[in-house]
C-alpha cells in the first residue's frame, strides 16, 4: 500500500511538473474565427521570444493575412488593411536547425532570401512543405509552433479568393484581419 501511495504521489508530481513546464500558447482571433497555437519554447527559444515580444506589445492587432496560396500556406504579421508595412524590431537568428519540419498546421517565420532576416511576419503551413526545411549547408524557414485548435479557420482562410494589389500577389480580395493575438493562460 505504501509503495502504491508513493508511486501515485510521484506520478502526480510528474504530471504537475509537465503542466507547469508546458509550452506557451497564444490565441489568434481573426475576422474568420480563432486559431490557438502552441509555441515550441524549448526547441525554438529565440523565435518564440521574438514572436511573443510582438504579441505582448499588441503589434499584430489589426494586421492582416496578406498572402494566401492554396496548397501551401497563409502569411501575415506585417501589413495593415491598406497594405502598408508596419515597422519591426530587429531580425531574429534563424533556428531552422531545430529539427521541426514545415508540416501542415505548423507556424514558421517568413523571411527574405537572407537566412537571418525574419522579423514579425509568419506563415501557417496548409500542406507539408519539406522544401522549406533546413538542410546541411542551407537554412530553411524556422518552425516555432503548431495550430492546436482552429485548423478549420486556417483552411477557410486558405480558400478565400485572392488578387494582386500593387506589387503584392495572392492578397485576399476581402481583408482577413488579425483582430488580436494574446497569450492563453493555463
Amino acid at each position: 500500500m505504501r509503495k502504491l501511495f508513493f508511486a501515485l504521489s510521484t506520478l502526480c508530481l510528474v504530471s504537475f511538473a509537465s503542466i507547469t513546464q508546458a509550452d506557451t500558447r497564444v490565441l489568434m482571433e481573426t475576422n474568420k474565427g480563432a486559431i490557438e497555437i502552441q509555441l515550441y519554447d524549448e526547441r525554438s527559444p529565440l523565435t518564440v521570444a521574438n514572436f511573443l515580444a510582438y504579441v505582448d506589445a499588441g503589434y499584430y492587432n489589426g494586421l492582416i493575412f496578406h498572402r494566401v496560396i492554396p496548397g501551401f500556406m497563409i502569411q501575415g504579421g506585417g501589413f495593415n488593411e491598406q497594405m502598408q508595412q508596419k515597422a519591426t524590431n530587429a531580425a531574429v537568428q534563424n533556428e531552422s536547425e531545430n529539427g521541426i519540419a514545415n508540416q501542415r498546421g505548423t507556424i514558421a517565420m517568413a523571411r527574405t532570401n537572407a537566412p537571418h532576416s525574419a522579423t514579425s511576419q509568419f506563415f501557417i503551413n496548409t500542406a507539408n512543405n519539406p522544401n522549406l526545411n533546413g538542410a546541411p549547408g542551407r537554412f530553411g524557414y524556422a518552425v516555432f509552433g503548431e495550430v492546436v485548435k482552429g485548423m478549420d479557420v486556417v483552411d477557410q482562410i486558405e480558400r478565400v479568393s485572392t488578387q494582386r494589389k500593387g506589387m503584392h500577389q495572392n492578397v485576399p480580395s476581402d481583408n482577413i484581419v488579425i483582430e488580436r493575438v494574446t497569450r492563453v493562460t493555463p
